[in-house]
């Protein structure tokens, strides 16, 4: 017991170096549980947001790309398709298709334009609000809603692409007709329109005032008219697009297969390398990403260690050194009587004392990141890992 009191004022009295040694100590103990808890719910979030995405179609390429950008909304984007792909398994009747057009944002929040047939296949429901119906508007995730700190009842602003390209997408306000329930998956951090809506974005539909003068020729009034930034009930009937919507861009279509001979049945249509459309399972793209982020685990995990050893031996180092610097302060206590099991026994409840500051500070920051760890994980993939 005496040990443990003079021990325990000697680190009262050098408290700055104390906090330091715990600080140090703290950190050496959670950063491995801490990197091990995250890169575990990273691979659990990856695999079943994969398990629950049947199938993906999308431009041939690369098939990483197209999964991370269909079933996670991340920032690389593949090259687009186009609708007639959805279409066509509209007319084999093998499986609903899902088209996703993620080129957008607004607040650097995906903006996803689909069909109400994607909330029906993810199982998304509505927690406040409704699902969108018309042109110009919009569902937020409750990740989305969080970070954007609006609700049913805004208007949303979709980023412009180039400032300087006249030619390019329009910024268009939408409002904002629900917040969907959170499910834990990237859907909580998009915000979901009509694909239509996508493409008022990408300026194929546009509205505007187009009352022809008299003696105008068609170009002249096309130059002279104003596009609109906002649809409403005023301007709705004014949008129209142009051209055949089987070519409208896509950025991948999400399918699900009625059966596992439909599903078969339609991976065997997109086998031929000189087919524009591939067929994507994303589980299976997933389990090849997850196994080599074990091996880079792996790696990690022995950098790791050396590190560890290498702040044990710093923190021995100065311990080992502090010690030194109080030689005159164990000769006098030698003097007294101490022996050197006692002088052993100070030194030994020092490091004890340390070692339990650092496991105090470690735990509760260790379960306060594993609490998170599904968010964290869900941002890092939202981010494009």
């Amino acid at each position: 017991m005496n040990a443990v009191y003079l021990a325990a004022a000697n680190l009262r009295f050098h408290w700055i170096r104390t906090l330091v040694l715990i600080a140090a100590a703290a950190l050496v103990l959670a950063v491995p549980v801490l990197t091990r808890a995250l890169l575990a719910q990273g691979e659990a979030a990856l695999t079943a947001r994969a398990d629950s995405t049947p199938l993906l179609l999308g431009a041939r390429g690369s098939r990483l790309d197209l999964v991370m950008a269909g079933a996670y909304f991340t920032d690389d984007l593949p090259e687009p398709t186009t609708m007639a792909a959805a279409d066509a398994v509209w007319e084999s009747g093998l499986g609903i298709p899902a088209p996703l057009h993620t080129a957008f944002t607004t607040g650097d929040v995906r903006i996803v334009g689909t069909t109400l047939d994607y909330l029906d296949l993810r199982g998304l429901a509505v927690a406040d609000g409704r699902p969108f119906a018309l042109l110009g508007e919009a569902v937020l995730g409750a990740g989305a809603a969080a970070r954007l700190a609006m609700g049913t009842g805004d208007a949303i602003l979709s980023d412009p692409e180039n400032l300087f390209d006249l030619d390019g997408a329009y910024p268009l306000q939408m409002d904002v007709v629900g917040v969907l329930a959170p499910t834990g998956t990237p859907d909580d951090d998009a915000v979901f329109v009509d694909i239509k809506t996508a493409w008022v974005i990408a300026g194929i539909g546009h509205g505007h005032d187009d009352i022809l003068v008299e003696g105008e020729d068609a170009a002249a009034a096309a130059a002279r008219a104003v596009q609109f930034a906002r649809i409403t009930p005023e301007n709705i009937d004014s949008f129209h697009f142009h051209g055949d919507p089987a070519g409208y861009p896509v950025t991948a279509v999400v399918v699900a297969p009625y059966d596992e001979r439909s599903a078969t049945i339609l991976r065997g249509r997109y086998l031929d390398a000189e087919e524009p459309v591939q067929a994507v399972v994303p589980a299976d793209v997933i389990d090849a990403l997850v196994a080599r982020l074990l091996r880079i685990a792996s790696l990690v995990d022995a950098v790791t260690v050396v590190v560890g050893l290498a702040a044990a031996l710093a923190l021995g180092l100065a311990l080992f050194l502090s010690w030194r610097l109080r030689a005159p302060e164990m000769r006098t206590a030698h003097a007294l009587g101490a022996g050197r099991g006692m002088i052993a026994q100070l030194a030994l409840a020092e490091i004890v004392l340390i070692v339990a500051g650092a496991i105090v500070i470690a735990t509760p920051l260790v379960i306060a990141v594993q609490s998170q760890a599904p968010m964290i994980a869900a941002r890092l993939i939202a981010l494009g890992t």
